[in-house]
């Protein structure tokens, strides 16, 4: 009411006058990155000791500073396609020059950015401050717990605006906790018990090769007396979780060569798996250059059927290192970390990797054909129930990382949410059946990758492509209206889901009552039931909540959404055997089901017209069709 009294005050006031005036107080502008050597060194310690608390304390060097200096946090941070540096974990700043301390004022319009007034003729500065990772889950996803870390760099570190990050020179050292190893791309110069210190590399590499360190850690070279190292440097909350089985280390080293093979370059000196077998850190994935971070559970290497779900990562962030990282679309390169990244070919980037990364998962024996086809089947049947398709392009989805930052939604079926990935892995099936079918089978998308991802073996510089460098070399490949292929299924809405590639494929999409293998395990896993194609519904086998209702849906129909949870069923108190039994019968009882349901406080008791049964996908050999896609799936020798 205060609030309001003075600004029905304030609006009097311009009112009684002849004009009211706006006063800009837009500040200098952050200096935009020029291609030329930045003078002087960044160098850079970051104290990680801490890992009770999380606190990561940094110093950083910089000679040579420039008068009017900004310096900058990264924002636009490659791989997660959205502003996301996390700047508010930023505190204790503090800028000295020869022992006096100068003020700094962060930049109102991008709050990433500190204008400092360095004195005439400094010769370095010297900035301290601390980066506060997440204590608990209330705050995020842990980083770091009293066993392992990671830590990215490009989170943890303030650069020199005004330079290409490539021409910025970055001395780097690390402490960590007493007794943990390490592993990272970055070359070791000289290691004395906790303390690390790093090769001389640029800011961009420097950036781009996070650390994944812990208390009980492995390594193993997956590619052994290669000339180019592959290694997968493992760490764990417990030393059980790092008994890797000598099937799983050939599946493995497998990865390794059916990517080569696929490929045929290399486009790093080395190449590091950063792997975290935890269930106290976040779980990531992301891509980097020369590695790549992936956490799985903890069981990863001794329960196959527990983590059936995501065994497809490490082979989607590897494949990332020939797309995504050396072929990477113009407008997602940028010269530094304040120029924005614009997405409009993420169905490329991370669709084809989303497309071979499942694929070299079914050659390297990560997954096992059938269990392979049981996923695709899953995807599948996802977009041909999507009733977003009938609204949203799919090009449309590639802003989703920028509009929302991977918020979870409430209604994701009518919404949609990065389908770039799994639907740009259909259209990649698509594309890849019917070069196959219309060349006979001598031809493959298997040859788009060889000559699009892996041309000039040994350079590691980005190479960018647009989009009529990508439908260009498809016409290199087989001759087609690709243009055409593509913007009708990426461009235009399409309320039908690109499902051509399982039929060239020699595969049709059937329901039947009999659970998927894969989505079994999984749900297993999960504590979850997923009825997404009877129901329409996601819920959790333990106590009913659901978490998510397709739009327009039986689950929809009858009122139901996400949060909501189901007590009983036709007067019964939920568990998951009542309830899948409870639909069971329904399928021969003309009466609705009855649910009650509860919603924060209140209960209500609903009726549930669904009579349809069980209804699970799965993919059915057609005969009529060649087996083309048990042809992409074959291990290559």
């Amino acid at each position: 009411m205060i609030r309001r009294i003075v600004d029905m005050a304030c609006l009097g006031l311009c009112a009684g006058l002849l004009s009211c005036t706006w006063v800009s107080t837009v500040p200098a502008a952050v200096p935009a990155p020029v291609d030329r050597d930045y003078p002087g060194v960044l160098s850079i310690n970051v104290d990680a000791s801490d890992v009770e608390r999380r606190i990561v304390r940094v110093t950083e060097t910089l000679t040579a500073p420039p008068e009017d200096l900004v310096l900058y946090y990264p924002k636009w941070i490659p791989g997660q396609h959205a502003p996301g540096g996390p700047i508010d974990r930023l505190a204790g700043l503090v800028i000295r020059a020869g022992g006096q301390t100068l003020h700094w004022r962060r930049d109102p319009l991008d709050t990433n950015a500190f204008h400092v007034q360095v004195p005439a003729g400094t010769a370095a500065l010297d900035i301290r401050y601390d980066y506060l990772s997440p204590t608990s889950s209330k705050v995020a996803q842990a980083e770091m717990s009293r066993d392992l870390m990671f830590l990215e760099w490009i989170e943890v570190g303030l650069y020199p605006a005004g330079y290409y990050a490539r021409r910025i020179p970055v001395d780097a050292s690390l402490t960590l906790a007493e007794g943990w190893d390490y592993g990272t791309a970055l070359k070791t110069v000289r290691r004395d018990n906790a303390y690390v210190e790093f090769d001389r590399t640029d800011l961009e590499a420097f950036f781009d090769s996070p650390v994944y360190a812990g208390r009980y850690a492995l390594h193993i070279a997956l590619d052994p007396g290669a000339s180019v190292p592959v290694v997968l440097n493992a760490f764990a909350d417990r030393p059980s979780a790092l008994k890797v089985p000598e099937s799983e280390l050939r599946i493995h080293r497998a990865l390794v060569q059916q990517a080569y093979k696929l490929y045929g370059a290399k486009h790093y000196a080395h190449y590091d798996f950063l792997l975290s077998l935890s269930d106290q850190i976040a779980q990531i994935g992301t891509e980097h250059h020369q590695s790549s971070e992936n956490g799985q559970d903890p069981d990863y290497f001794t329960d196959r059927e527990a983590t059936i779900e995501g065994r497809d990562l490490l082979a989607h962030e590897y494949t990332h290192s020939w797309n995504g990282k050396f072929r990477r679309p113009a407008d997602l390169w940028t010269p530094s970390y304040d120029v924005p990244m614009q997405n409009s070919l993420l169905w490329v980037y991370e669709g084809q990797t989303q497309y071979w990364g499942q694929v070299l998962a079914a050659r390297s024996g990560l997954w096992s054909p059938s269990e392979m086809r049981d996923e695709l089947a899953m995807v599948a049947a996802f977009y041909a129930e999507q009733a977003g398709r009938r609204w949203r392009p799919l090009v449309d989805t590639t802003q989703d990382e920028v509009m929302n930052g991977r918020r979870p939604e409430s209604w994701p079926s009518w919404q949609r949410f990065e389908e770039y990935y799994s639907e740009g892995q259909l259209i990649w099936l698509d594309a890849d059946t019917l070069i196959r079918e219309q060349s006979g089978g001598h031809k493959s998308l298997d040859d788009f990758a060889r000559s699009f991802f892996g041309v000039q073996d040994g350079r590691v510089t980005p190479l960018t492509y647009t989009f009529e460098d990508v439908v260009q070399a498809l016409n290199a490949v087989w001759p087609h209206d690709w243009a055409a292929f593509l913007n009708a299924r990426v461009n235009a809405v399409a309320p039908e889901a690109p499902l051509d590639g399982l039929r060239r494929g020699g595969y049709q999409l059937v329901y039947d009552d009999q659970e998927n293998p894969f989505l079994k395990a999984a749900d297993k896993h999960k504590h979850r039931l997923t009825l997404s194609s009877s129901l329409g519904l996601v819920v959790d086998s333990d106590d009913g909540m659901i978490s998510e209702v397709a739009w327009d849906g039986p689950g929809f129909q009858a009122g139901l959404s996400e949060g909501m949870q189901i007590v009983a069923v036709n007067g019964i108190s939920f568990n998951d055997e009542r309830f899948i039994e409870a639909i069971r019968t329904a399928k021969s009882d003309p009466q609705p089901m009855e649910w009650i349901i509860r919603q924060a406080d209140r209960f209500k008791v609903i009726a549930v017209d669904y009579h349809g049964g069980l209804r699970y996908p799965h993919l059915v050999r057609d005969p009529k069709v060649p087996a083309r896609l048990d042809d992409i799936l074959r291990a290559r020798s």
